[in-house]
């Protein structure tokens, strides 16, 4: 499938480092370990056709004027939830850049048809044969 080749420069993404949620203890209550990373994609180098792309998908984490966030938490230092969000904000990018095939209509064959008809009138035969049974 066709893909729109993209560069992605680390010096337009924005990190900010908060304390992440749920169950931990100290660590969750004392350390700020999860990320938040945010893309502005107006504002970035991306390629245009990916920009539209981007913004046209129903993406909870677009925002509605149109900046990626992604929040990593999973891990226990920042590091490596920083990487994470990375991860994920290249595989947004990378769904997004694969145009798909536009599907040519077709009409279904002579043969695809007779097996359709064959298989209704099978299925037929096997629910006539349910009802009540005829003494002759």
């Amino acid at each position: 499938m066709p893909r729109i080749a993209f560069e992605l420069d680390e010096r337009e993404l924005e990190f900010d480092a908060v304390r992440a949620q749920g169950a931990g203890g100290q660590n969750v209550n004392k350390v700020s370990s999860a990320v938040v990373l945010r893309l502005d994609i107006a504002a970035s180098s991306l390629p245009d056709a990916l920009k539209l792309r981007l913004l046209a998908r129903s993406d909870q984490r677009i925002s509605s004027d149109g900046v990626i966030v992604i929040k990593a938490q999973e891990h226990r230092t920042q590091a490596r939830n920083r990487a994470a969000a990375l991860v994920r904000l290249r595989a947004l990018l990378d769904t997004a850049a694969v145009i798909p095939r536009r599907r040519i209509a077709t009409a279904p064959t002579r043969a695809s048809r007779e097996r359709r008809l064959a298989g209704k009138a099978h299925k037929g035969a096997i629910k006539a044969g349910r009802g009540p049974v005829q003494d002759s």
